[in-house]
């Protein structure tokens, strides 16, 4: 599990934490019964208080995103997506506005662009999918 925070993001360091755990989850990185790291071995990886993360999964649990249990550790719990739809877009969006403008600069029509994510989105498909 790779979780990187950052001083400068303005977020609190607990929040990340929940944030990353979601993107990771979001996108198949963590799966269902996946094992977190326990609570101190994340903290001293990330140089934070162990308590911060305690926050994070706790956090977590809350929004049904993990399971905690005495003894067991924090494993990701049965759940679709922890980012809504809105969410996902949302993320989307910075990198959509950029390839656009690039687009424009390079002087080509949307058309285009539609036309090289499909040929993107089919040569990254699992083959016979």
């Amino acid at each position: 599990m790779q979780i990187r925070i950052s001083i400068q993001e303005g977020a609190p360091i607990y929040q990340q934490i929940v944030d990353q755990v979601k993107y990771l989850v979001a996108g198949g990185r963590l799966r269902p019964g996946d094992d977190l790291l326990p609570i101190r071995v994340l903290a001293e990886q990330l140089r934070i208080n162990p308590n911060t993360v305690a926050r994070a999964y706790l956090e977590l649990e809350r929004e049904g995103i993990v399971s905690m249990r005495q003894g067991s550790g924090t494993q990701i719990a049965e759940v679709k997506s922890p980012l809504s739809r809105r969410e996902k877009l949302k993320r989307l969006a910075p990198p959509a506005d950029a390839l656009l403008a690039d687009a424009r600069n390079l002087g080509l029509e949307f058309e285009d662009v539609v036309q090289l994510l499909r040929e993107r989105e089919s040569a990254l498909s699992p083959k016979g999918v």
